[in-house]
């Protein structure tokens, strides 16, 4: 299938931050239930996400844990010892990420547009980077045409083959694609590519930038 007009013809959106509430908000509540200084805690993933001469180096605790080649336990472990030694926080190890996953919240009015846009015709998928957690899979059956997490199939955003990856399941091109996600890097990534790229912030400005690039309502 290939668009006539220029207008795409496929939605793939995040989960984290854009099916959910932000994650500021969800790791401001997690940090304060861990009595986590959320400061040491971006310290922590600012180094481990560092330049990407240094990271290419060493083993990155994040990206192996978003392919599923680190498991969880694992992990956590690693950042509870980051935070120990970055900040002498001291947290228990053993569930911190569930214990964190749980300040997640559906976010209705995304889901509900994700679930509109599909029934209008268009192809839709979730792309999600994994941090080991289980996902509310309720009622994707009638969102998605397609669900790339990225723990299960070895490949992680920004890089460019996750993205090539969920394209090829879906069976369209990269300009007849829309993405969504939270993080600027990832929608920059995908840009390059030839997707068009939306980053979410919230519904309002999402619905409208996603009716202009789709040339329709999503009411």
């Amino acid at each position: 299938m290939t668009s006539s007009n220029n207008t795409p013809f496929a939605l793939i959106v995040d989960w984290g931050g854009v099916l959910t509430n932000g994650l500021d908000h969800m790791l401001t509540n997690w940090t304060a239930q861990e009595n986590i200084d959320l400061k040491v805690y971006y310290k922590v993933f600012n180094d481990w996400l560092g330049p990407v001469a240094e990271k290419e180096l060493r083993l990155n605790p994040i990206h192996a844990l978003e392919r599923g080649e680190m498991a969880v336990p694992d992990f956590e472990k690693e950042l509870a010892n980051a935070l120990l030694r970055y900040g002498n926080i001291k947290v228990n190890p053993a569930g911190l990420l569930q214990r964190m996953f749980q300040f997640f919240e559906h976010a209705p009015d995304m889901n509900g547009l994700v679930h509109r846009a599909r029934k209008k015709g268009i192809k839709t998928a979730l792309l999600s980077n994994s941090w080991g957690n289980s996902y509310p899979r309720h009622g994707w059956d009638d969102m998605f045409d397609e669900v790339v997490i990225s723990g299960e199939v070895g490949m992680r955003k920004p890089d460019a083959e996750i993205y090539f990856h969920t394209l090829e399941l879906l069976k369209v091109k990269p300009q007849d694609s829309v993405f969504v996600d939270d993080l600027e890097h990832n929608i920059k990534s995908a840009s390059e590519i030839g997707m068009a790229g939306v980053l979410h912030v919230d519904y309002e400005s999402t619905k409208i930038e996603l009716e202009s690039i789709f040339n329709q309502k999503f009411d």
